[in-house]
């Protein structure tokens, strides 16, 4: 595959559920991307979306030699339901030099196989898809979340309601809550990174980074 100045290079392995929009979201970021699977079908309906789409099972070493695994920035492992291929896959591409692995799993007994034979990063769509619904829809006033990492997380929050008409360094929002105000939402608008002497109005919302449990703690008393 020939790289493009600028962009990166790209090889999604197994594109139904996840795969597909996985692969799709790299091209929308301006990236070059090359997808395989062994499912005719599916790489007959995405041809026209991807320049390089192509028939075969990458559990053949021979295939995945042929594609030259070592050009590109990052492989995927995609794979929805076979971990036992998953596992191979990972595995040879290791061993063929792959500069970057990102593997996917269901649970993490799958991970630590697949960290073991050679993925860099595995990712849990299944289960940070979950969670995510799970504290945004059960959890009062949480409007958005992301986890970041273990301990901390990006969360929409209403303003607590005496923070209407001050600014964030007479609150003392880092001081007094231990959180990080990194944007507001007013409405339509989006304000990223508000200063100090930023106001607040009734309704705004505002856009945290902290550590989750006490994030979620001011959520659960803005009632």
């Amino acid at each position: 595959m020939a790289k493009k100045h600028g962009l990166k290079s790209m090889l999604v392995i197994g594109v139904g559920r996840y795969g597909k929009y996985l692969a799709l979201k790299l091209l929308e970021l301006g990236n070059d991307v090359m997808i395989i699977d062994q499912d005719e079908k599916v790489i007959e309906e995405l041809a026209p979306v991807f320049t390089d789409a192509h028939i075969g099972d990458c559990t053949n070493e021979t295939v995945l030699r042929a594609i030259g695994v070592p050009g590109f920035d990052c492989c995927f492992v995609a794979i929805d339901e076979n971990f036992q291929a998953s596992l191979e896959i990972t595995s040879m591409l290791s061993d063929i030099g792959a500069k970057k692995i990102v593997a996917k799993a269901s649970r993490e007994s799958q991970a630590k196989f697949l960290l073991k034979v050679g993925a860099t990063e595995v990712v849990y769509p299944e289960k940070d898809s979950a969670e995510r619904l799970a504290v945004k829809y059960g959890t009062n006033n949480v409007f958005d979340y992301i986890q970041l990492s273990e301990d901390y997380s990006l969360v929409e929050l209403p303003i607590v309601e005496n923070w209407d008409g001050k600014s964030i360094i007479d609150i003392g929002v880092r001081k007094n809550y231990n959180i990080n105000v990194i944007a507001v939402k007013r409405g339509s608008e989006f304000i990223p990174s508000p200063t100090p002497d930023f106001i607040f109005l009734k309704g705004d919302h505002i856009v945290t980074l902290g550590h989750s449990a006490e994030v979620i703690e001011l959520a659960q008393k803005l009632i």
